[in-house]
């Protein structure tokens, strides 16, 4: 039957970038590479050194799961083509909508794991701190502000990354002035360093009695949260430490004790906050996580070959930069403006839908086809 016919050719058509992928992700390296790591585990004494037994449990889990995600896809693809012959022999109709929407699925799935062939950086694989900065505007661009954490908070749901709020300053009226967020799990630096720069509000502002039209802005900076087995050398003595109560809504254990932390890098004038945890030990932890991680990226600046890779491709932040404008008066559009890429969902697009924007950006970086004027 033609319907069948049709599906199976577009089936057909992606055999090819299966095998391409094949070797793309190092498919028999990955393989080996478990295998050596599971060995591991099985040697006396493994478990004795808890933070190595973790860190190479871990790395283990991220391999199969890179694994499992291609195997699922080749063998996806070989049910499907035995589906839809078993389909046309019988005539059965009322199977088409299923093998359309399971290839649709394997295609989705593909474009997911090419996209990761793409995050060759040195702490792509890392969780990612991002920090949001309300521009000029007053209270207008303290709302887009939050806007824009809300935003980014659902990206992160739809992946199923773990995030967290770690420091907030509110707004004086509404919004937000200031705010820190940890995004954890595999890639999401990769993913998000697209991210950092001006981001551009164009709407009517709920806060003008006039209905007048405003535009806004936020920056947003994304660097790698790095981790305890990455070299990065602090004195006690460069650090200055502040304690304070933690402000905003977050629970019965808010404002009833000091736990939240502010560091103070005395050298290089650095200051980083958390009030997230619960108790000021860890806040302290999370915030010397923040504060290496922005020492990194001072240290990666130096070397003008890696800068690239630390930040993505660098520009000033002001107001003239901005790398998208999201326009919600006269006409609905989100546009980013290295790329090209745009789209008319602005609602979507609020809602946490950015992967169209992060595919470009990775495919235009790859090709260094990137607009960076």
């Amino acid at each position: 039957m033609l319907e069948f016919e049709q599906l199976k050719l577009r089936l057909i058509a992606n055999e090819q970038e299966i095998h391409d992928l094949h070797d793309a992700i190092g498919y028999d390296k990955l393989v080996r590479d478990i295998e050596e790591l599971e060995l591991k585990q099985t040697a006396p004494g493994f478990w004795d050194d808890l933070e190595n037994s973790q860190a190479v449990v871990q790395r283990t889990g991220k391999l199969k799961n890179k694994v499992e995600t291609y195997d699922g896809i080749a063998s996806s693809y070989e049910d499907l083509l035995v589906l839809i012959d078993m389909a046309d022999e019988e005539g059965d109709t009322s199977m088409v909508e299923e093998i359309t929407t399971s290839i649709d699925e394997l295609e989705e799935k593909l474009s997911s794991l090419r996209l990761t062939t793409l995050l060759t950086g040195e702490y792509d694989s890392n969780n990612t701190i991002l920090t949001f900065h309300a521009g000029s505007g007053g209270t207008e661009a303290m709302d887009w502000a939050q806007m824009l954490v809300r935003m980014y908070t659902r990206w992160g749901e739809r992946h199923g990354f773990n995030v967290k709020i770690l420091d907030f300053l509110d707004g004086d009226e509404a919004g937000l002035k200031s705010a820190t967020m940890l995004v954890e799990g595999e890639n999401a630096y990769g993913y998000l360093k697209s991210e950092s720069g001006v981001h551009r509000l164009v709407r009517v502002s709920p806060f003008d009695a006039s209905g007048r039209r405003h535009t806004s802005f936020a920056s947003l900076e994304v660097m790698p949260e790095i981790t305890d087995d990455m070299n990065i050398d602090i004195r006690e003595e460069d650090v200055k430490m502040d304690v304070f109560r933690s402000s905003g809504a977050g629970g019965q254990h808010i404002n009833k004790t000091s736990s939240a932390v502010r560091l103070t890098h005395i050298p290089t004038g650095i200051v980083v906050a958390c009030q997230n945890e619960r108790s000021q030990v860890q806040n302290r932890e999370q915030a010397m996580r923040m504060l290496k991680s922005k020492l990194l990226e001072i240290k990666e600046r130096e070397h003008l070959e890696k800068i690239e890779d630390i930040k993505g491709v660098q520009k000033e932040i002001t107001w003239g930069s901005q790398i998208r404008s999201y326009v919600f008066m006269p006409y609905t559009l989100a546009k980013d403006h290295r790329t090209g890429f745009e789209s008319g969902n602005i609602n979507a697009v609020m809602d946490g839908d950015l992967d169209g924007f992060i595919n470009a950006y990775l495919k235009a970086a790859s090709k260094g086809e990137l607009n960076n004027n």
